[in-house]
């Protein structure tokens, strides 16, 4: 099965989609199949703009509206999951997943599916302490605050995939895990983007819950996007017992979707033949969120997952063959997912823009169907009669100008930054221009990543992870690791993929064009956001 991974789309569906047709033209046949890994900015009309985190600036309608009012239509199936610049809004809609236009399916905040056999897991939004252990408690419209909070990662999204045990083939998210880098070329990876140096170095670059759903599942691919870079590892898992084969994932990471970037990839993917061509459900999923279905929390109030320790009576939530069985019957046997999208928010009309157009919090009918077949509670439900009996979704719009982690409230076991409220994004790199090793990226392969890791070395990770992982020899960067590194490829990669412009991307020397017309005089870097991960100890004693 031939298998297109996007990286960051930023609303560049014709592009993307043209370039997938390029591909196809010059390539070994058509595709299957495109993942997309976040900031894909399905925004259909001049709200769901005003619902993205993004500077003025960098508000484009772009041409996602076209695919929602059906003038075009997806030439491939097109699953995709949420990231950080997104039009929250709409997303929010669908909690558990579901088409936001024909043949463009979002995951939801968590989710796996299935496609000829092969089984797609993914999880939305970016890692920020101060949040993890938080409810979903934001709702339209939003504030300065709640606008970034709605797509931080919550502890029970993670809960939720942990007590997955069948095997995932692949698996997406928008941040990193933490520590991939150490797996990888990290001497190339920072000749590219030199200023993660200080992040990697500490370990304190990416994602702590992603790293530990990747220790915990394991699957064969990992995707990701989100540091606008190309980033291939190998990361050997230890086996759990004596005798059994120790598992590997193969990561890739991508650039954002611009002329002459490293944003798509090609591989080709086994897939069990006999199974359909069409999206399935999964049914071990299926089954645990009706399980976990009692766990919910929409507020803004911090709070644990059940574990055993002996202050709660249930803390597995794994799927058993006879609950699965359950939840087959529910759906009559069968795991189709039915081809259900509807309009729920008027489409952008250039010949007609409404600047005004009314915040909605919508309760989509894709999600009440779904709810009401596996017998769950929308939890968009459960969040607008909470904001009737006590306004939860308003709780913060007293806080605009302060950090949300200044609440006085217990912290997450986690360090990253919070900056959370600065007039400047703190989830994006905002660079006006890149250094010029922007022009020496390598093109590596997902299949044949340059450095191979050993293991010797056993991770000083937080006592808080559940696994403790083996990591590379070497976890410290030294001179060489930014200088020295001989130029040209150190692998080959599944497909050149070239852009509209019939332009091959690895004949073409790399260089940035930013989202806005570029200045006559080229800048120096201005690192606004000093580090994405900051490395800021959150003084928590609290063992989560």
């Amino acid at each position: 099965m031939r298998v297109a991974v996007a990286g960051c789309c930023h609303g560049e569906l014709d592009k993307i989609y043209e370039t997938l047709a390029l591909a196809e033209r010059r390539g070994a046949g058509p595709l299957d199949l495109l993942l997309c890994c976040g900031d894909f900015q399905a925004v259909r009309n001049e709200a769901d703009l005003r619902c993205m985190a993004v500077p003025p600036k960098y508000r484009h309608m772009q041409t996602f509206y076209r695919y929602y009012s059906g003038e075009k239509k997806a030439p491939v199936l097109t699953v995709f999951i949420g990231g950080n610049h997104e039009a929250s809004n709409h997303l929010q809609e669908l909690p558990y997943g579901g088409w936001v236009a024909p043949n463009i399916y979002y995951l939801g905040l968590a989710g796996v599916v299935k496609y000829r056999g092969v089984r797609i897991g993914g999880i939305s939004g970016i890692f920020k302490s101060h949040d993890y252990r938080k409810g979903h408690f934001e709702c339209p419209p939003y504030n300065s605050a709640t606008i970034r909070s709605i797509y931080h990662v919550r502890n029970i999204e993670v809960y939720k995939l942990k007590q997955l045990k069948q095997p995932i083939d692949i698996f997406l998210s928008h941040d990193w895990p933490r520590s991939i880098y150490h797996y990888g070329n990290k001497k190339e990876l920072l000749k590219i983007k030199s200023f993660f140096r200080h992040e990697v170095e500490n370990n304190t670059l990416g994602s702590p819950a992603a790293s530990e759903l990747l220790e915990h599942l394991k699957p064969t691919y990992w995707f990701s996007a989100h540091l606008h870079v190309k980033f291939a590892a190998l990361m050997q898992h230890q086996a759990m017992d004596e005798g059994q084969t120790a598992k590997a994932t193969k990561f890739l990471a991508l650039d954002k979707c611009l002329p002459h970037r490293d944003f798509l990839q090609i591989l080709e993917i086994e897939h069990d033949p006999s199974a359909p061509d069409y999206l399935q459900y999964d049914i071990e999923w299926l089954t645990i969120l009706r399980a976990t279905n009692d766990l919910f929390n929409v507020t803004g109030s911090l709070w644990n997952m059940p574990e055993n320790n002996g202050l709660h009576t249930k803390w597995d939530y794994s799927a058993t063959e006879e609950a699965m069985k359950e939840v087959l019957e529910k759906l009559n046997n069968d795991l189709r997912v039915p081809c259900n999208f509807s309009v729920t928010a008027a489409c952008y009309d250039p010949c007609k823009p409404h600047t005004q157009v009314q915040l909605v919090h919508r309760i989509n009918p894709q999600t009440t169907e779904f709810c009401a077949q596996l017998g769950i509670t929308d939890i968009n439900i459960r969040l607008q009669k909470a904001k009737q009996e006590h306004h939860v979704c308003g709780e913060y719009e007293e806080q605009d100008d302060v950090e949300t982690n200044d609440s006085g409230e217990e912290q997450s076991e986690y360090n990253t930054d919070t900056s959370a409220l600065s007039s400047i994004n703190p989830d994006e790199i905002m660079l006006d221009e890149e250094d010029e090793a922007e022009d020496n990226i390598v093109h590596s392969d997902v299949n044949t990543p340059s450095v191979e890791p050993s293991s010797h070395q056993a991770s000083d990770f937080s006592t808080s992870f559940s696994d403790v992982r083996v990591l590379p020899g070497s976890m410290n960067v030294s001179s060489d690791d930014i200088s020295g590194s001989p130029p040209g490829r150190e692998g080959t990669a599944d497909e050149a993929v070239e852009l509209g412009d019939g332009k091959d991307l690895t004949e073409v020397p790399a260089k940035r064009l930013s989202e806005e017309h570029e200045p006559e005089q080229r800048k120096k870097i201005k690192r606004r956001n000093q580090a994405i991960y900051a490395a800021v100890a959150d003084d928590d004693n609290d063992a989560a």
